[in-house]
């Protein structure tokens, strides 16, 4: 069982104060966040790519490169890279760099991204959605298996048995792919037999085991070895010295990010009541002190099949010093109690 963190760099007005920091402020932040988590033992740290005022980080590879040679054991992934709008033959250059940086320690998490900002700042039309993906993901898989390329899409211009460089540590470089919880985005990874992240952020996280099953299901389909295909999960939460701290830190930030975007999609302004529901233990928000929280895993990994956990924090703007406290003390007070318990299933499973 992984256990890691993921951010969007978010660079949110403070839901107290309503101080703004600098995306220079933030981004140098999350550096010391990925020393941190590497220092307590977690296993993999996210980045992920947006391309507004609200979050720093357009290049996920560079903030990771920064911490890579500051990092031992770590993994550095991409949460995600919004492949639809990029060059898969950049992001391909981009993180061989950072594996070749981190002596293998890269990966990428290839989604769609649940905004959309990138794709007219790239010149590209939302009508081509799927699309988009389909044909960059292809490239991107034709660039991982071959040093020389020969590819033609509609969306590209097309490359004639030339070389990529450069090459990455790792062979294969890992390439997950991120789903927001679509039948046919679950399906896709089975059958390419690529691991699957699954951001569950909302409702009743077990409710997600039916789709970890189809992905199973389809990779078994196409011929993949299904015990070596991970799952992971990318959830909101935060760990302090009790439920009822985490809890008062968190809401304040969560209610302004997710009122915020409310407003843009469509949806209802989020409530204390909705918050309360969420971190509920059979919600989807793993709020609350270091035993609830490593419970919580241990129920998803347990019932949802789920094999890397990566806590989402923070949710808007927090003070970096609680954004901190949090990632300690979920390498050295949670992982350990997740661990260990899975440990003891998995050994009680596979002899009885």
């Amino acid at each position: 069982m992984e256990i890691g963190v993921s951010t969007f760099v978010e660079t949110t007005p403070d839901a107290i104060t309503g101080e703004v920091i600098s995306h220079a402020q933030r981004i140098r932040e999350v550096v010391e966040e990925i020393v941190l988590a590497d220092q307590v033992g977690l296993d993999v740290f996210g980045v992920g790519e947006h391309h507004r005022e609200d979050f720093a980080a357009s290049s996920p590879a560079v903030v990771l490169a920064a911490a890579a040679s500051q990092t031992q054991r770590i993994r550095l992934t991409s949460a995600v890279t919004v492949l639809s709008s990029a060059d898969p033959v950049r992001v391909f250059q981009d993180f061989a760099t950072l594996d070749a940086i981190s002596n293998g320690r890269a990966e990428i998490m290839a989604g769609r991204g649940s905004f959309i900002e990138s794709f007219p700042l790239f010149g590209y039309d939302l009508k081509d959605y799927d699309e988009l993906f389909d044909q960059k993901l292809e490239l991107l898989l034709k660039i991982r298996e071959s040093e020389k390329v020969s590819w033609e899409g509609g969306h590209r211009p097309a490359i004639q048995n030339l070389g990529v460089y450069p090459r990455p540590v790792q062979n294969p470089l890992p390439v997950w792919i991120g789903s927001g919880g679509s039948r046919d985005s679950v399906i896709r990874a089975g059958l390419l037999g690529l691991p699957l992240v699954l951001a569950i952020i909302g409702g009743r996280p077990l409710q997600f085991e039916p789709l970890v099953r189809l992905y199973k299901k389809a990779a078994e389909h196409a011929g993949h070895d299904v015990s070596k295909l991970p799952v992971a999960s990318h959830s909101h939460g935060f760990i302090a010295e009790s439920n009822e701290v985490a809890a008062e830190k968190f809401f304040p930030p969560t209610q302004q990010v997710m009122s915020k975007l409310g407003r843009e999609r469509g949806w209802g302004m989020y409530d204390r009541e909705s918050f309360d529901a969420a971190r509920s233990f059979e919600g989807a928000l793993y709020v609350g002190d270091t035993k609830t929280v490593a419970e919580k895993i241990i129920q998803l990994r347990k019932n949802v099949g789920v094999t890397r956990f990566m806590l989402h924090c923070p949710v808007g703007t927090m003070p970096h010093d609680d954004v901190m406290r949090a990632i300690e003390l979920l390498g050295k007070e949670v992982a350990p109690i997740v661990r260990e318990e899975i440990t003891r299933w998995e050994a009680k499973r596979n002899c009885c």
